[in-house]
């Protein structure tokens, strides 16, 4: 009996084998590495590291692979050509998001990240025009942003240069901007409620990029029955919930419809005004999801970058002294930068650029979806497909960066200095899917960073050969490793 259990298995999994095989030849899918039943490729990939696993394996199948992550069959774009060519050359076709099972556990399909058809294309141009409405990318905004940075100058300065970890001192900056344009107002630095929702959303990110968050999207039926962090990280997003929601209803006790203070006043009045509509996406679900995702996405992507910039000018003291020369002849130390000061000030600006280069914050992108076959350079891709255009292959294509692997502010600059653009330099994503808080974030990247420059200089105690910039954790973000700087007055 034992013998026949033991044959049966064997045959059922050489059957699965043959399965997935003739499927891949009936689909014309693109090449890939051989794949098991129900756990696919997963066991041969650096679970730390999933991308860098992506890239050795484009050079033996090509710039366009299938792969199985467990079941789940997932295309792979590699290199700048390829994914240019998918999300903007084909923007249609590859306009879907993949139903990520750990987003959608906690949003259940609503609001803006993972939705798709029509539920996507109003909650998108809602947001964009309301955030423009409100300032994002425009001068209202710029003030903003520059009285938030003399609120975290204040804070560096009370750390009387004594080494400090500035994590939370950044994220509090950034997210305030954020808590601006949705909530319509700025949070202490000493209030502990907002700085307990931003240990969450540091939480939730650091969750996403471990081994066991990657495990979650991949088995989600099989990690829900198991004890582990992601148990505590759904009780600790329901704390973000609960919080949006305070907002909103404190928001709905005083809207005035004739002068809305920001974004969930906007959300509100279209709502009212679309009761009746039946195909409407202006509801309550929607708006609390939204709500959440800007509040999450503003906060820890780019606090997250200006940790990292502080890091490499520490570790680049050379660059860090460079910088601080150009800004002090350009705007000075006295008045707040404004972002016509860029155009004047080529090498920081190209410091900038070349530090989200460098750092590849969201190395996989967040993954797309094939709502429909496509027809994709001589291959299907069928309905259902998992599609990750890798912004990693992209930010080091070296058909496009002259030293990809390093940090190196020349990928920006012209032989005479001037700032250059470099059309494979897509930290947000491109196509339909971008980032609609881009024109924010580099807003703040540069007033903020251009402000502690100008104040500041940075070291750590162990100085500058100590300060490792490998990230610590490698997902679905690269995340840095924790660390201690010193902001010595200027």
């Amino acid at each position: 009996m034992e013998i026949s259990s033991t044959s049966a298995l064997v045959v059922l999994v050489v059957l699965l084998f043959l399965l997935v095989r003739w499927r891949r030849k009936a689909y014309n899918l693109p090449p890939g590495p051989p794949a098991l039943p129900l756990v696919g490729n997963i066991l041969t990939m650096d679970s730390r590291a999933p991308f860098k696993t992506f890239l050795k394996w484009s050079k033996t199948y090509g710039p366009v692979m299938t792969t199985y992550l467990g079941a789940q069959r997932t295309v792979v774009l590699v290199g700048y050509e390829t994914v240019k060519e998918a999300l903007v050359d084909n923007a249609d076709n590859f306009v879907g998001r993949a139903p990520v099972p750990f987003i959608q556990r906690v949003l259940k399909g609503y609001g803006l990240t993972i939705s798709n058809g029509e539920r996507w294309r109003q909650l998108r141009r809602f947001t964009l025009t309301t955030l423009r409405d409100f300032g994002m990318g425009r001068k209202r905004m710029e003030g903003w942003i520059q009285e938030e940075s003399k609120h975290l100058l204040d804070t560096f300065r009370e750390t009387k240069s004594a080494p400090f970890d500035p994590t939370f001192y950044l994220s509090r900056t950034v997210s305030n901007v954020i808590c601006a344009l949705v909530f319509g107002q700025r949070f202490s630095y000493d209030d502990n409620n907002f700085l307990h929702l931003l240990q969450v959303i540091s939480g939730v990110l650091r969750f996403g990029s471990s081994s066991w968050g990657q495990l979650y999207n991949i088995f989600p039926w099989l990690i829900d029955l198991l004890p582990g962090k992601h148990v505590n990280i759904f009780k600790d997003l329901e704390a973000l919930r609960v919080f949006a929601m305070s907002k909103v209803e404190k928001h709905k006790e005083n809207l005035d419809p004739d002068s809305p203070r920001d974004f969930i006043d906007c959300f509100l009045i279209r709502l009212n005004q679309e009761k009746g509509i039946s195909n409407s996406e202006f509801h309550y679900e929607n708006m609390i999801a939204t709500v959440q995702n800007l509040f999450l996405a503003g906060t820890e992507t780019t606090s997250t970058t200006i940790r990292y910039a502080l890091m490499l000018l520490i570790r680049h003291p050379e660059i860090q002294e460079r910088m601080q020369k150009e800004i002090d002849t350009v705007i000075g130390q006295e008045r707040s930068p404004t972002m016509d000061d860029r155009k004047s000030l080529p090498f920081t600006d190209a410091v900038i650029h070349e530090v989200q280069r460098y750092v590849d914050l969201v190395p996989l992108n967040l993954p797309h979806y094939a709502l429909r076959d496509i027809t994709f350079r001589g291959y299907t891709i069928p309905k259902d497909t998992v599609i990750l255009p890798m912004l990693h292959s992209v930010l080091r294509d070296e058909a496009h960066w002259d030293s990809p692997w390093t940090f190196n502010p020349n990928h920006f600059l012209d032989t005479n200095g001037n700032f250059k653009k470099n059309p494979a330099f897509l930290p947000f994503s491109a196509g339909k899917r971008s980032c609609v808080g881009e024109s924010l974030a580099r807003m703040e990247l540069f007033i903020f960073l251009v402000s502690l420059l100008q104040h500041f200089t940075f070291s750590c105690p162990g100085g500058p050969a100590s300060m490792d910039t490998s990230p610590e954790v490698s997902g679905f973000a690269n995340l840095p490793r924790k660390y201690h700087l010193i902001a010595t007055p200027r």
